[in-house]
């Protein structure tokens, strides 16, 4: 009976030495990509905006919307809402935002909750961002609620926007108004052309 009851304490206490260990296995792991990781950053900042994936706000306002990504389009849009007036709460830049990127404050103290979608002309706004957007803004205590897109929205999502009463810019309209911003001045691109023979 003994033997059997050492049996079991010795099974128990091998797990449990095994379950130490495992974490610092872990540990090590983490330690080093995160090293390596924070000397990239280090030597990234010295270059560029918090967001590896973003650069300056000077080159920004140069480059077309097509050209940007999901967190220079939002950059764009936080330059050009601080520059009409409102104060501007970078909420989810570049990443898991939870349906907001950006709450902006109007001079009465409203909050409005903005979404940013950077997608192709031809990769339209789904219904769910619509529906993303309405639930969050409650989250942040926002009373109206904006979705901003380089693209369109689908039609049901056209719907659900209308029914819930957010307001959405597609492409034309927000390369319309930063535009008018006047600060954004996207550069053409060379094309190459074609070289005719003699």
């Amino acid at each position: 009976m003994k033997e059997i009851i050492w049996f079991f304490v010795g099974i128990i206490l091998l797990g449990v030495i095994s379950g130490l260990m495992q974490p610092s296995k872990k540990r090590k792991r983490r330690s080093s990509s995160t090293v390596k990781s924070r000397s990239k950053k280090a030597a990234f900042a010295n270059t560029q905006r918090s967001s590896k994936t973003c650069r300056p706000d000077e080159i920004l306002l140069t480059i077309p919307l097509a050209d940007l990504n999901g967190a220079e389009f939002e950059r764009i849009l936080a330059l050009y809402f601080r520059d009409q007036g409102y104060t501007v709460q970078e909420v989810g830049v570049g990443g898991n935002d939870g349906g907001v990127d950006l709450v902006i404050i109007d001079k009465r103290g409203e909050k409005i909750a903005v979404q940013a979608k950077c997608y192709a002309d031809h990769n339209f706004v789904p219904v769910m961002t619509v529906r993303e957007l309405v639930g969050a803004k409650r989250n942040h205590d926002c009373i109206l609620s904006l979705l901003v897109t380089t693209s369109d929205l689908t039609a049901p999502a056209k719907k659900e926007a209308e029914q819930f009463k957010v307001d959405y810019w597609h492409g034309g309209v927000v390369e319309q108004k930063l535009k008018a911003w006047g600060k954004w001045q996207p550069t053409k691109k060379r094309t190459p052309r074609a070289v005719s023979k003699a």
